[in-house]
Parts: structure tokens; sequence; C-alpha cells
């Protein structure tokens, strides 16, 4: 699979830059108590094809972002019941969710 194949869209929600907020946070208090520098590692949401394994979305972010991935976690979404003005029920497509953690220093920067 091509990486443009693996890798389908990011996701920038409000959701997703506070719980990267929180997590600078975090890791500011950590150092603060230790007493020493705070390791911020950047997170990206993607949307990968449900097919693709850790391995798969590993190396399409390096290829297609130039960055060092450091860790790579995945999930499956199911697809919600949805209605449309009428008694029947339908679903949303589901969609698979990874969540790439990047070695320190990396930075992706989305325009």
């Amino acid at each position: 699979m091509s990486p443009f194949d693996v890798i389908k869209t990011v996701r920038l929600t409000e959701k997703v830059m506070a719980v990267q907020e929180r997590c600078d946070e975090m890791a500011e208090l950590s150092a603060k108590k230790k007493g020493t520098k705070a390791v911020i590692r950047q997170q990206v949401h993607l949307v990968a094809n449900s097919i693709a394994d850790k391995n798969d979305i590993r190396r399409a972010v390096e290829i297609l972002f130039k960055v060092k991935v450091d860790r790579v976690n995945t999930m499956n979404v199911n697809g919600r019941l949805r209605r449309k003005r009428t008694r029947h029920e339908g679903r949303t497509a589901r969609w698979k969710k990874a969540i790439v953690t990047l070695k320190e220093g990396d930075q992706i920067t989305l325009t």
C-alpha cells in the first residue's frame, strides 16, 4: 500500500487540541518536580485505512511528513446509529483512528 492509501486524513478537533495541551502541562509539572527539562512530544490523530496495521501507519507518517515516529496507537471506531427524519435507523461508516506520537523535537505543521 502506498502512504497515500494508508493515511486518509488528519483529525484536528477541539478535543484533540485540549488533550495535547493537558499532556504538555503534565510534562512540565513532572519535569518541575524532578528538576529536569520538560520532554514535550507532539501527538497527531489520523484517520487511517481500516486494513493498515501499526507498521504501515508508522512508515507512511515517516515518509509523508519526514519525521521520526516514537509510538503508534490504533483503535477501530464503530459507526453510530443515525436517523434522518424517518423511523428507520442507519449507521455511519466505521473507521480506524491512529494516534501517532513523534520523537522529541519533531513536529508536524499543518497548514
